[in-house]
């Protein structure tokens, strides 16, 4: 059947479902230890991101802001840089990297970024803290174009060209997650575990799931070094799990150091997991272990026991990153259901070229597949107005009132998800992932059964 790819026709924004390059530098940036963002730019463009992740992790994170006012546009916001470097470095005795990310005010204005950089290192740390490493990186974000995904794979290219350095080799892969969650960073870990493999990973977001201590204490934070960033220019290879989310810091490691970079696709569903642990087992030369035989197995039995008798032929509706809905996607199709709306919320042009799409369309061989990009939730609902027949909605939580409205079940999925509890926790890649998407997609039909007294019958006999 067809696949059609459309672009959003109207010129504005309705009900939107992406955030602002801004808030994807800050994402990738929190993952870091010791490290705190000064955002460029006013006090929203910190103060609604730290509430989203917040709201998705229930955690706080430390992200600064320069708090630029109207003056700004006219004198510009250089001295507001400098005040918030020297607070920053004044307040925290511990703080080695400071990522400044520019938003649309300070782009729009022309502030001299790497110009106030040079006047800083020179004029106060050199003078005020010469024993002290803190380090400076330039982080362009103009948040009206592209969106958090763009400003993700920014952060990442901004970093590793700051800071790789190289050096004798180390004998590790990098891992680029892209934007996913802290139970996909235990998966990836668990895998590499499994498969005796040393990696880099950027970012390593266990820790966002902070224990309260006996001390009362609790701090959430990124587990990856700066070391770390710098030791991934004498990695064997690295391995970018999301073509949009840090792909591009892969192929900066390839240009300057030699460093080969593979893009994989995101390992959500099966056949993309057994490429992931594919490509390790190819650069490193290790063997598949055979547990990770026996978590493949147990994740098709999972999927087997749902496909044919609830999931075939139930229609879905997708949105988020792209390569997180392509992903899902192709975990729908492989265990029955039928993904036949996608959306993506930004203008890259890039994903109408996408191939994994060529290969959705040549696998969706008895239903019609629409994609939407540079989309808002607004498309969704005028579809189910218009008749679009829907089964679920994928999708974060920004979509709920479209899943009550017109009553159709939804399974949250990617950021922000914050009226479910503790789904960061979960992992969607990998074979556990595969498992945990796939019973939690039946549970969630299985409650819209019941609800709606549809063939509930079914659950007592199966």
């Amino acid at each position: 059947m067809a696949l059609s790819i459309n672009k959003k026709k109207r010129a504005g924004i309705i009900n939107p479902m992406y955030n602002c390059q801004p808030c994807g530098a800050q994402y990738a940036c929190i993952g870091i230890k010791d490290c705190i963002s000064l955002v460029h730019g006013g006090q929203g463009c910190c103060t609604f991101v730290r509430l989203l992740f917040a709201m998705h992790f229930k955690e706080n994170f430390d992200i600064a802001s320069s708090s630029l006012h109207e003056d700004a546009a006219v004198f510009g916001g250089m001295r507001r840089i400098e005040e918030g470097v020297e607070t920053l470095v004044r307040r925290h005795p511990d703080l080695r990297l400071i990522p400044i990310i520019t938003t649309c005010s300070t782009e729009t204005i022309g502030d001299d970024i790497e110009g106030a950089i040079r006047d800083i290192n020179k004029k106060f740390l050199k003078k005020e803290f010469p024993d002290r490493e803190v380090i400076l990186v330039p982080v362009h974000t103009p948040s009206y174009s592209g969106s958090h995904v763009k400003g993700y794979d920014t952060a990442i290219t901004a970093l590793l060209t700051k800071l790789a350095k190289k050096d004798k080799p180390n004998n590790k892969i990098n891992i680029i997650t892209g934007w996913v969650n802290p139970g996909d960073v235990n998966e990836i870990k668990h895998i590499l575990k499994e498969l005796d493999v040393e990696a880099i990973i950027l970012m390593d977001m266990e820790d966002f799931d902070a224990p309260i201590m006996p001390d009362k204490s609790s701090l959430a934070s990124g587990n990856t070094t700066i070391e770390d960033i710098r030791d991934t220019a004498n990695s064997i290879a690295t391995i970018a799990l999301s073509r949009y989310e840090g792909a591009n810091g892969a192929y900066y490691l390839e240009d300057n150091f030699g460093v080969p970079a593979v893009v994989c696709n995101t390992p959500i569903g099966i056949k993309n997991t057994d490429l992931f642990i594919k490509t390790i087992s190819r650069i490193t030369n290790k063997p598949i272990p055979e547990s990770l035989v026996r978590e493949r197995g147990k994740a098709i039995d999972a999927m087997v026991d749902l496909a044919h008798m609830f999931f075939a032929d139930k229609r879905v509706a997708i949105y988020g990153n792209p390569d997180l809905v392509i992903g899902l996607a192709q975990f729908c199709l492989e265990c029955e259901l039928q993904p036949v709306l996608l959306l993506f919320g930004d203008d890259d042009r890039s994903y109408i070229q996408d191939p994994r799409l060529k290969e959705i369309e040549k696998e969706a061989t008895d239903f019609d597949i629409e994609i939407v990009w540079n989309a808002d939730l607004w498309e969704l609902e005028k579809r189910i107005k218009d008749g679009l027949k829907l089964d679920l909605i994928l999708g974060h939580s920004k979509g709920r009132y479209i899943s009550i409205d017109y009553n159709i079940p939804m399974v949250r999925v990617g950021f922000p998800s914050f009226d479910r509890a503790g789904l960061w926790r979960h992992p969607v890649i990998g074979y556990n992932g595969a498992i945990w998407l796939a019973e939690t997609i039946a549970n969630t039909i299985f409650e819209d059964m019941e609800k709606k007294k549809d063939r509930e019958w079914i659950l007592n006999v199966w």
